[in-house]
Formats: structure tokens, C-alpha cells, sequence
């Protein structure tokens, strides 16, 4: 599988209390605050990354195309211990890795920070070669000019492009997402990200689908939709975790294990619930890919909580 999004160092960081205790609404034109926080993390973060990550627990091979920058080696000594391939990531001695800085409030709403660092230098990456090997590619949010490299790529590949345009939506233009979706064949996104994203092609889900895509819309705590072009709107349960530790990375692992599932040619029902199971993992702790699994742990999580048995092994 191939997996282009960022590689990001994440500073993730625990505000005790909520932040609209601190906010005054008649006065956010002099908007000046500052959390005091109770916990603070650096982990291994990006989309990439992280997708990779639970790929890799699930069995599946992710071949990672993205950048690191001067500081990078410790990531690309972490990729290698866990068996990951470095082969397509760019490593540029000129700038540091792109970083996050993220913080948490009690009611689990976030503020966030973002340096982008070398990851534009990913839309130089050939991995062509790589993609006559894949069959899935996804184009997870990093630069614009890496992502639509990658769809582009891909699709002349002739590889199944899951096209997942995140927090990077505003960065392309009305005639750049359509020409996105319609080299695709599968957009990804939640709830808020698909209306944002409709309004922005001016397209409803039925045109987004066309004749061939699939439309998965994550709704947090309540699960998932998956929309097929013939009309199926397929709800998928959530799959409760033991702890609620930190929801960053968990659409991350939703998307590891929704497509590990499309992988082996499971029903998208399966994928779905395969996609909540892994998101549960990553509830469970703090940083994004601090969780870890054997599949057979994982497989017996799907059936207790769908009650079915997942062919996982």
C-alpha cells in the first residue's frame, strides 16, 4: 500500500480545563491567551506516518512517500526498526521536519499549530515504479503540490486513489478538487470535511460518488457512513475503547484499518468496522502511534464488539 501524507513531529499537549472558559466572544479582535498545561509529549506524528504505523500492525506492507528534514534521522531509524520502508522518503538537510503543536482541552476540542518544514520537496518523489506494485495508494494531507502529484500518479498507475483532502481542503481551488475526485476512487473525510468540501466543488455526495467512488464520512463517536455510487448507505457502529487517553490519530487508524480491509477484498461493512476497531486502539493512548496490537488481539476486539469473526489471520 502505498501511503503520501506528512511526516511530522507532534508536541501534544494536555489543557486540564476548557478553553471557552478563557475565551471572551466580544473581545476575540485582541485575542491574547495562553494555556497552561499539564502534559506535553513529542511522539512520531503525520498523516503518513501514522497510517503506516497501524498498516504495518495489520499486517499489511506501507511504502511511505513524504519528506523528513535535517533532524529527521531519529524518524528514519524508528521506520526502520518497525520494519517500514524508507525508500521513498525524501530526507533534506536544509530545514528541520515539519512539526505540530497541539493542544487539548477537557471537552476534547483542539488548537493546533503547524510548521510544514520540507514536505513540499515530496511533490519531487518518483514513485511510479512503486505504484505498478500496489494496488492501493492514498493521498493523505500534507502540500498541496505533493497531493496532487501523488493522485495524478497514481491513477495513471492505475492504482484505486483514496483521495483524503483533510485540513488541506482550503489550499485547493473549485477546478483542483474536482480534477482530485475524479481521478479517484475513494474520498475519505468527516462530517464537517465533506460539507466543507461540497460546498467548495459546489457538488453534492451524489455527484462527489459519480459512477464509481465510495464516500467514507467519519462521525467520531458515532461511527461512519460509507456511500457507494448505487445507493447503499452502510452505517458503521463505533467500536467503544477501554480508555478515552487522546482522539488525535484516530482517523489515522480508522484509515489503516478501512483499507487493509479494501487490501484483501473485504465487504465495505467489514472494512468499516475493521477502521473503528483500529481507532479504538489509538484512543487508548496518548501520541499516535504509541498503541500497539497483535492481529489476534485485534480480531478478538471485532468480535466482541460486532459479533462476528474477522479472517484477519
Amino acid at each position: 500500500m502505498l501511503i503520501s501524507g506528512s511526516l511530522v513531529y507532534d508536541y501534544i499537549m494536555n489543557f486540564p480545563d476548557t478553553f471557552r472558559r478563557h475565551i471572551l466572544p466580544d473581545q476575540i479582535h485582541i485575542l491574547n491567551l495562553s494555556f497552561m498545561v499539564d502534559k506535553l509529549e513529542r511522539s512520531w506524528g503525520g498523516t503518513a506516518g501514522n497510517i503506516a504505523y497501524t498498516t504495518k500492525l495489520l499486517g499489511s506492507e506501507p511504502f511511505i512517500v513524504s519528506a523528513l528534514g535535517k533532524d529527521g534521522n531519529q524518524y528514519a531509524a524508528y521506520f526502520k526498526n518497525h520494519g517500514i520502508s524508507r525508500e521513498y522518503i525524501f530526507m533534506d538537510d536544509t530545514q528541520m521536519t515539519a512539526s505540530a503543536y497541539i493542544t487539548t482541552d477537557a471537552d476534547n476540542n483542539q488548537i493546533a499549530a503547524f510548521y510544514p518544514g520540507p514536505l513540499k520537496k515530496a511533490s519531487d518523489i518518483d514513485a511510479r515504479d512503486i505504484m505498478q506494485a500496489n494496488e492501493i495508494a492514498i493521498v493523505a494531507p500534507t502540500h498541496k503540490d505533493a497531493m496532487m502529484r501523488h493522485v495524478r500518479d497514481a491513477a495513471a498507475a492505475g492504482m484505486r486513489v483514496v483521495f483524503d483532502p483533510g485540513q488541506q481542503m482550503t489550499a485547493f481551488n473549485e477546478s483542483e478538487l474536482k480534477d482530485m475526485i475524479e481521478r479517484s476512487s475513494f474520498v475519505i473525510g468527516n462530517d464537517y470535511e465533506m460539507k466543507l468540501l461540497q460546498d467548495r466543488t459546489h457538488w453534492d455526495a451524489k455527484t462527489i460518488m459519480g459512477e464509481s467512488r465510495v464516500l467514507i464520512t467519519t462521525l467520531g463517536e458515532r461511527g461512519s457512513i460509507v456511500s457507494t455510487p448505487h445507493g447503499e448507505q452502510i452505517e458503521i457502529p463505533p467500536c467503544p475503547p477501554q480508555s478515552f487517553d487522546d482522539p488525535t490519530g484516530a482517523g489515522d487508524a480508522y484509515r489503516a484499518g478501512f483499507f487493509v480491509g479494501v487490501e484483501k477484498a473485504f465487504e465495505y461493512a467489514v472494512c468499516g468496522r475493521m477502521g473503528s476497531v483500529a481507532a479504538s486502539y489509538a484512543i487508548e493512548t496518548y501520541g499516535t502511534q504509541a498503541h500497539a496490537f497483535a492481529k489476534e488481539e485485534f480480531c478478538d476486539r471485532y468480535k466482541r464488539t460486532y459479533g462476528e469473526f474477522l479472517p484477519l489471520i
